[in-house]
């Protein structure tokens, strides 16, 4: 429903701020680590210096993550990136292992205040837009 995805955006929004005062190549390093731990193959898709990466991961999640109340401004940056990613190798399974790994970060970034509300409404809000981008590559 339209509260629901109210509810959804605000969590979403409000949880990236706390984030945002993390650096972004802690929160990128956190990330690639546990992705690539838990998917070594996956390391290859990935350029060797990950510094400009772990940037560009976090300026993407905050551009999309800013715009979730209109997604139909950042729609045709969304399909880019797609298409980008199917480019570099990037399959449908491989949205679920970043899933995982976006969850383990958000959990350990945000410590105390990680809630089943706050993991619902991320999981909500990947699933449509890996949805998005799995439809457009």
């Amino acid at each position: 429903s339209f509260q629901e995805m109210m509810l959804i955006t605000l969590l979403v929004k409000k949880t990236w701020k706390i984030l945002m005062g993390i650096d972004p190549k802690i929160i990128g390093d956190a990330f690639y680590s546990k992705l690539f731990t838990d998917h070594p193959a996956i390391r290859k898709l990935f350029p060797s210096d990950m510094n400009q990466q772990y940037i560009k991961l976090v300026d993407m999640l905050t551009s999309i993550i800013m715009n979730l109340d209109h997604l139909e401004s950042v729609s045709e940056e969304i399909i880019a990136m797609s298409n980008r990613h199917t480019g570099y190798g990037v399959k449908p399974a491989h949205y679920e292992m970043v899933r995982s790994a976006l969850l383990w970060t958000l959990q350990k970034g945000l410590g105390a205040e990680w809630s089943d509300d706050i993991e619902n409404a991320w999981i909500a809000c990947y699933q449509s837009l890996a949805d998005t981008m799995i439809q457009n590559s």
